[in-house]
């Protein structure tokens, strides 16, 4: 079972890396963005211009672990959808490999390719990014991995009910990205109207932006155990009724 994983994973990263374009969208232009920002207003904002100042130093990291996370989902979705309307996974299925194995394999190159992103971006930010803070980058890394662990499950709930790649990512997006606006990245939740705040509650990305924030900010693990704990719910209901509803042709 692990030799197969490791073989189907290695070779979707070698499929991965022969698009260009996919590789630059997916791991560089975050980072680029980060970088780009980060000097662009690094320089202009004194270290006491309180809210602005705060985001900088604070939300643009996290809001680029966020952006990574979601690219990776709506690759993830497209992917499959793709591999599904080919007769890819059909084929696939008819392997040894169990479906388990397979869905492994794409959730582990997701989740490399998160890796790698992140320390470039947090290379790049010691080079360019005037943060002067001390970022704990091994609990700031394991932080985003158990985010996006959770956000490739709903992902594969997307990819399962999605027909054809024509439509994947447009779903995917316009179900993910207004989570942007809703998560307390931007906006506080407690400032949100009633109705919005128990919206925002209910969103998994509200919890993945909490565990972020805390953890880049230095803040205990043990504060945010609801946090972990929300998102692990959120993967194993959506790994549970991905099961049920996933179809391979």
């Amino acid at each position: 079972m692990f030799r197969g994983l490791w073989k189907l994973t290695w070779l979707e990263i070698k499929i991965f890396l022969r698009e260009p374009m996919g590789a630059f969208g997916s791991i560089l232009l975050p980072v680029l963005v980060f970088v780009v920002v980060g000097r662009l207003t690094g320089g202009k904002l004194p270290a006491t211009s309180g809210a602005v100042a705060g985001f900088l130093h604070v939300g643009l990291p996290v809001f680029a672990a966020v952006m990574i996370a979601l690219s990776g989902v709506l690759s993830l979705v497209t992917i499959i959808s793709i591999y599904r309307e080919g007769g890819i996974l059909r084929r696939l299925r008819a392997t040894p490999l169990r479906p388990q194995t397979i869905l492994t394999a794409h959730v582990l190159v997701k989740l490399t390719l998160t890796l790698v992103t992140m320390v470039l971006m947090v290379l790049a930010g010691k080079r360019y990014y005037p943060v002067n803070v001390n970022v704990p980058v091994f609990g700031f890394a394991m932080a985003l991995l158990i985010s996006t662990w959770s956000i490739l499950s709903i992902g594969f709930l997307i990819a399962s009910i999605v027909p054809t790649a024509r439509f994947a990512q447009p779903i995917g997006a316009a179900i993910l990205y207004p989570m942007i606006g809703l998560c307390g990245l931007f906006v506080p939740i407690n400032s949100l109207p009633p109705v919005l705040h128990v919206v925002a509650r209910l969103l998994p990305l509200t919890y993945a932006v909490s565990l972020l924030e805390g953890i880049f900010k230095g803040e205990a693990w043990s504060a945010h155990i609801g946090d972990v704990a929300a998102l692990v719910v959120v993967f194993a209901i959506c790994t549970a009724l991905s099961s049920k509803v996933f179809r391979w042709e």
